[in-house]
């Protein structure tokens, strides 16, 4: 089986996903195309060339409907022979675009593929694929959980009263995610993978002031008195300020085989390594990063300890301090570059922002192995390693 590398992985900056957010002005086309060709121009790759484009987008309804990915690669200026399909498996769509971009170089149905993703959340706000009334679930799903499901906040709630995860712990790692992310970007640590775009050059929602005593004050986010009676654990301790905003942003990935990248004569920045998905239980939704990490970690061969950086999509603080309580894993070594809870989560582009701050900080910080995971709703979680081509 021949293997897959990464020879370059860019990004827009993150945007609120608010009206006067600074990318609220842009199609979600547009955002997408802007990557599509900063990547094929800072990789020299003849666009041409391309066998597919695999996109993730979660709320696939107005301006990100009619399969955006094909509509961006057009925008982009690529030939139209160049086919494009767009997937979902919610905030994990993208890093599952690169599954799947991967496994198709790792069989031999691509040589040369783009993993992508990209969410307007001030365009198009989250849930509006879901019309008022209407029950994305359906009887067999009531029938299984009579009680009901709850909204993510809820679940990540629920995980900070099961693994006794505190106010002041969350508030903390948030400060923590801030502060890194903020001396990236003073390091220039992200100038290789991102794209400025119509004059906006850095990340929007990062926060270099922000302290405990700030996140303090804020009000719990989530707190509903019906849930409240169901669920007497809760502690409400779920904030704005520990949990990831929404935003805009896009994100894409160049991936092929190492003989062609060899042939093209490009350097890869990493190689696929190992994958896996699992679904978990889609009342605490956001655990599966938990078993998908021992799951891709048992199929790679590899400890905990093998991995140099790990990066864990930080939907909210109480999702990665959990996982870390389950695993053991260093947080010295986790999200070395800041989160989502700074950085933002553009849910569709989320998992190749992850990937593309992964590959290059590996390179710059000389990691081996790094490990990347993702919780997703109704239950699922992506995990994947990718290693450094010395």
């Amino acid at each position: 089986m021949r293997d897959a590398v990464i020879v370059e992985a860019v990004r827009t900056p993150v945007g609120k996903g608010k009206p006067n957010g600074s990318l609220a002005h842009v199609h979600p086309v547009e955002l997408l195309a802007h990557t599509l060709r900063t990547l094929v121009e800072r990789s020299g790759v003849d666009p041409a060339l391309v066998d597919d484009v695999i996109g993730g987008t979660v709320d696939q309804v107005g301006e990100q409907a009619m399969n955006t990915t094909r509509y961006a690669v057009l925008s982009a200026g690529f030939p139209e022979t160049v086919p494009a399909t767009t997937v979902d498996r919610q905030c994990g769509s993208s890093q599952q675009a690169v599954h799947f971009a991967a496994q198709g170089v790792m069989s031999g149905a691509y040589d040369i593929v783009v993993a992508c993703g990209v969410e307007s959340m001030s365009r198009v706000p989250m849930w509006s694929n879901v019309p008022p009334g209407k029950d994305p679930f359906g009887p067999g799903v009531a029938a299984r959980y009579p009680e009901g499901l709850v909204p993510q906040g809820i679940s990540a709630e629920l995980i900070a009263a099961k693994w006794s995860i505190g106010r002041a712990e969350m508030d903390a790692f948030a400060v923590s995610s801030h502060a890194k992310a903020a001396a990236a970007w003073e390091a220039g640590l992200f100038d290789a993978e991102v794209a400025p775009l119509e004059g906006v050059g850095r990340d929007e929602s990062v926060r270099p002031g922000t302290t405990a005593e700030i996140l303090a004050g804020l009000k719990p986010a989530y707190y509903d008195p019906a849930f409240a009676e169901r669920f007497p654990a809760i502690e409400w301790n779920v904030t704005a300020g520990n949990a990831s905003p929404i935003n805009d942003g896009a994100s894409a990935v160049l991936i092929m085989a190492g003989e062609t990248a060899q042939r093209l004569g490009l350097r890869p920045l990493a190689r696929l390594h190992a994958f896996a998905v699992t679904g978990s239980d889609p009342l605490l939704m956001l655990t599966g990063v938990i078993p998908a990490t021992e799951k891709v970690l048992r199929r790679a061969g590899l400890g905990l300890e093998d991995i140099d950086l790990f990066e864990v999509n930080e939907a909210f603080s109480s999702v990665v301090l959990a996982w870390r309580q389950e695993t053991g894993a260093d947080l010295a070594k986790v999200n070395v570059h800041g989160g989502a809870i700074a950085l933002g989560h553009p849910l569709g582009a989320s998992g190749t922002r992850l990937t593309t701050t992964l590959v290059h900080a590996m390179r710059q910080r000389g990691a081996r192995f790094g490990l990347q995971t993702m919780c997703e709703a109704g239950g699922l979680a992506n995990a994947m390693i990718l290693e450094a081509v010395r």
